[in-house]
């Protein structure tokens, strides 16, 4: 059996806390900068999220992460919305941003390029479609993608 990342158990821990909040869990990640850990944990909702939000989840979140001391080592507990520009990672995070803007990065290059923008258009289980700029309209197969994330537009 696969030992879980951080990341993992953290959200196991957070989702309880995040939903009494009334808030969703968007994502958890444990990443190093500098010399420093970090620990974040994203939440939102649909009429956005209030420092009292970020309070609301991040007391009785770190309180628990003491309780149960799943990281080894010092880190810095943020939680936050993830912003307008967001990644997409669940079926209903490709679902909820039909009809948005999105950047996908690609593992290999197609036609020489591994970064195609457009607005989503469909998401279909393994198959994402989005159409450019100038009209095309692009299919790529999940196992193509390194990365979607919406982009907000000025």
């Amino acid at each position: 059996m696969a030992k879980k990342s951080i990341s993992e158990i953290v959200k196991e821990i957070a989702l309880p806390i995040v939903l009494e909040a009334g808030c969703e869990l968007v994502d958890v990640e444990f990443v190093k900068e500098g010399s420093n850990w970090f620990l974040r944990v994203y939440i939102d909702k649909p009429e956005g999220i209030s420092l009292d939000d970020c309070e609301n989840v991040s007391r009785p979140l770190n309180k628990k992460i003491d309780e149960m001391d799943p990281i080894s080592h010092e880190f810095f507990l943020e939680v936050s919305s993830p912003g307008l520009e967001r990644t997409l990672k669940k079926p209903e995070d490709f679902v909820k941003a039909i009809g948005s803007t999105v950047e996908i990065r690609l593992f290999k290059a197609v036609d020489n390029t591994k970064q195609f923008e457009g607005e989503l258009v469909s998401y279909e289980g393994e198959m994402l479609t989005i159409k450019t700029e100038d009209g095309k309209s692009l299919q790529f197969k999940s196992e193509q993608i390194a990365k979607v994330k919406t982009v907000f537009k000025f």
